[in-house]
């Protein structure tokens, strides 16, 4: 079998980084479109979240990872234990994770589920494909409203508000999910989000609540942050 290559140079980033809570234990950030979650094995790729935040906190490490296109919520451990204690309600899905996102067309019914397992593309590297082998996946989207934007010639897009929450946490699973339903994200590069009539400066898929546990205190945190799209 052929040694995959991964020849993506991530170009540089120069949003900020956005503390949005911290403590002894964890922090909550507002990561921005176009930063990797973690650095690449290309000494070019090494600008990540990780790479910016352990300058700051030297033993923190990411409980999971947002897509390099993806912004918003993302949960840090400023420790191992804590890590551990996080990654646990990862792994028994005791984490809601809930996206805001723009298709593409306008879908026809207003909310639903899809379930869809994934699987490794074995020739596309890095895209995952929907396979009967692949590891199961549940995805619910849900309308917020059905619209159309104007372009520079005069046409209109047809484009759909959707909150996303996914119930696994497979590789790329809410853009391929999306593909699947017949309505890819706008300005996905792996999943026919690009469209050539239409420019678009990001993918259009934002982290924007996250509930979870404090491993330490108990308490039940809802964070929210708000789509810049």
């Amino acid at each position: 079998m052929s040694k995959i290559v991964d020849t993506f140079i991530a170009p540089p980033c120069h949003q900020e980084i956005e503390i949005l809570y911290q403590d002894e234990h964890l922090i909550l950030i507002n990561k921005p479109s176009g930063l990797l979650s973690l650095s690449g094995k290309n000494p070019q790729n090494i600008d990540s979240v990780h790479y910016r935040l352990a300058k700051q906190f030297t033993e923190c490490t990411l409980v999971h990872r947002l897509d390099f296109g993806t912004s918003g919520l993302m949960l840090i451990a400023r420790y191992k234990a804590i890590n551990v204690a996080l990654c646990q309600q990862f792994s028994q899905r005791s984490v809601k994770k809930v996206y805001s996102a723009l298709l593409c067309g306008h879908l026809k019914q207003d909310e639903g589920i899809i379930d869809a397992p994934i699987a490794k593309d074995p020739t596309l590297f890095p895209r995952m494909l929907i396979s009967s082998e692949g590891k199961s996946a549940r995805s619910h989207y849900q309308v917020i409203e059905r619209f159309y934007k104007k372009l520079e010639n005069g046409n209109k897009l047809p484009l759909t508000r959707v909150t996303l929450s996914p119930e696994t946490g497979r590789t790329h699973q809410l853009r391929i999910h999306c593909q699947y339903l017949g309505h890819p994200i706008l300005g996905c590069d792996l999943y026919g989000g690009l469209l050539d009539y239409v420019q678009t400066t990001r993918l259009m898929l934002h982290a924007s609540e996250l509930q979870f546990t404090h491993p330490i205190s108990q308490e039940k945190i809802t964070a929210h942050n708000k789509s810049p799209f």
